[in-house]
């Protein structure tokens, strides 16, 4: 292999890990501005999203130089694949932004009578988004195919969740606003598996050379 190519694919490599810890960081700071009703902490997601952001336009210049000079189909699905993936961090970024955002602003406000499992639901969806991105590293197809069926899970609690709040704010309209600040985090947390979800399949075609998406050969379904 093109020694220049090869050190573009290393640049290429180390900028998504960088930007995979970003958002990794992105969301844990959301997480715990949230369940510490820590304002401060919640505004310092912002620079966490200012920094995936540059890393994704560095990714995208470096993956058309490399598109370019691909030698062969299996470097060609890397490339392409750390470009989708590097879009799907760029969009837990913004998830972690609006939850850092609601947040925000129930930090500012008396707490809730009652509580709902978000830091489970985050606890899911970023277990998702680590194993999806160890997936990647290892180029282990057979990780990637296990992990996708934890959608379900995490899609299943957003909506138990939804249906808790729902109920409280039938029950006490005075909670409305905040409630609904929750929902707002419950399906920002259930994007992030979403996203994570979409990173193991990219790595089922890196690996594979197979496009599993809207099909079902994803694999077994997993229990809790």
């Amino acid at each position: 292999m093109d020694l220049h190519f090869e050190m573009g694919l290393d640049a290429l490599r180390q900028k998504l890990l960088r930007m995979a810890s970003y958002a990794e960081t992105a969301v844990n700071r959301a997480v715990a501005a949230l369940v510490q009703r820590d304002y401060q902490q919640a505004l310092t997601v912002k620079e966490d999203d200012r920094l995936i952001d540059q890393l994704e336009v560095e990714i995208d210049e470096l993956v058309i130089h490399l598109l370019t000079k691909a030698p062969l189909a299996t470097d060609l699905r890397l490339v392409t694949v750390a470009m989708k993936i590097a879009q799907n961090l760029e969009r837990i970024g913004d998830e972690a932004s609006k939850i850092a955002k609601r947040a925000g602003d129930l930090a500012q406000e008396p707490p809730l009578k009652f509580q709902v499992d978000l830091p489970r639901l985050a606890g899911l969806a970023l277990e998702m988004l680590k194993l999806s991105l160890d997936a990647f590293v290892q180029k282990d197809s057979v990780a990637a195919r296990a992990l996708i069926p934890r959608d379900r899970q995490v899609d299943a609690l957003n909506k138990e969740i939804h249906r808790i709040l729902v109920q409280h704010m039938a029950e006490d309209p005075q909670s409305v606003g905040r409630c609904l600040h929750l929902m707002v985090v419950s399906k920002s947390l259930e994007r992030i598996a979403d996203h994570a979800t979409n990173v193991a399949e990219d790595v089922v075609y890196l690996c594979e050379a197979q496009d599993i998406r809207h099909t079902g050969a994803k694999g077994p379904v997993l229990g809790n």
